[in-house]
C-alpha cells in the first residue's frame, strides 16, 4: 500500500492507495503546534480505524504547502513505517513542463493537481482546487502549465464577511434555493456560493478567450462539491485529483 500525504494550510489528507484502488482517505485538521509525535498518533489511529498496519504501507509521499507541518510529518511516518517518504519539490521527477515566470514558486499542490489531470484528460486544461485559497491553473494544448489564478477561498470569504460585520451571522454552506435572497442567511449564502459559481464561470470563459480555444474543466476540493453544480460551466468534478496525483508521481520515482 501507498501512504499519499496532501498537507494543506486547513486540513492534512492522509490516502492510502492500493494498485488503482483508494483503500481508505482520511482528513485531520492542519495545526502547527503539534509534535511529529502526535501526528504519529493521529496516523496511527488513523491506519487502525481503517485495519491498515504500518507493516502494510510499502512507501509514502507528501506535497505540502505548509512548511512547518512538513518535517513533523515526514518524521511521523519514518517513527510509523520505518521508511523515508518522498516529498513533492525539488529533486522530484514530474514530468510537467512549468512555463511561469519562476517555476520554482509553484505550489505542490498543484503540481500534483494537474500531473493527476494529465494521466486522465487531453489538455488544454483548467485545473480549478477549492481549498482554502481558489487556485484556477491552466495547461496549454501541449499539456504546459502556463499560468493562473489564486482568490481567496469560499470559507475565508465567508470568514471575512462575518468577523468584519456586526450584525451578520455565522452560517453553514449550504446550497442557496435562489439568487434573490428573501433573508439575511439566504442573501449571505447567495453572496458566498453563488458568488464564487459565477467567479469560477467568469474566469473559465476569460482563461478561454486567451487561449483561443475551450479547455476541459477539472474541478476538485473540499467544497468544490457543493459549488460545481451552481457553475454553468460543464466541469468534472474529481474528489480525488490530489490523492491519485501524488501516487502517480511516488511510482515514476520508484521505478526500478
Amino acid at each position: 500500500m501507498i501512504l499519499a500525504v496532501d498537507i494543506g494550510n486547513s486540513n492534512i489528507v492522509f490516502g492510502g492507495v492500493e494498485g488503482n484502488d483508494i483503500v481508505f482517505e482520511a482528513r485531520i485538521r492542519t495545526d502547527w503546534t503539534k509534535t511529529s509525535d502526535e501526528y504519529c498518533v493521529d496516523l496511527k489511529i488513523i491506519l487502525d480505524v481503517y485495519h491498515v498496519s504500518p507493516a502494510d504501507i510499502e512507501g509514502s509521499i507528501i506535497s505540502s504547502v505548509v512548511p512547518q507541518v512538513l518535517n513533523s510529518i515526514k518524521t511521523a511516518i519514518l517513527k510509523l513505517t520505518g521508511k523515508n517518504a518522498l516529498v513533492v519539490g525539488p529533486g522530484l521527477k514530474t514530468g510537467l513542463n512549468i512555463k511561469i515566470e519562476n517555476p520554482a514558486q509553484t505550489g505542490a499542490d498543484l503540481v500534483v493537481g494537474c500531473v493527476a489531470a494529465l494521466r486522465e484528460h487531453k489538455p488544454p486544461m483548467i485545473v480549478i482546487d477549492m481549498g482554502t485559497a481558489t487556485t484556477i491553473i491552466v495547461l496549454d494544448e501541449t499539456g504546459a502549465l502556463i499560468g493562473g489564478s489564486i482568490s481567496p477561498g469560499v470559507k475565508i470569504s465567508m470568514d471575512a464577511l462575518t468577523a468584519g460585520t456586526a450584525l451578520l451571522p455565522g452560517l453553514q454552506l449550504d446550497q442557496p434555493k435562489r439568487a434573490i435572497g428573501r433573508n439575511t442567511i439566504d442573501c449571505m449564502r447567495s453572496g458566498i456560493m453563488l458568488g464564487a459559481a459565477c467567479m469560477l464561470d467568469g474566469m473559465v470563459e476569460r482563461m478561454e478567450s486567451e487561449l483561443g480555444q475551450k479547455a476541459k474543466v477539472i474541478i476538485t476540493g473540499g467544497i468544490a462539491k457543493f459549488v460545481a453544480p451552481m457553475c454553468k460551466t460543464e466541469m468534472i468534478y474529481d474528489k480525488d485529483l490530489l490523492i491519485k496525483g501524488l501516487v502517480a508521481l511516488y511510482r515514476d520515482n520508484t521505478k526500478a
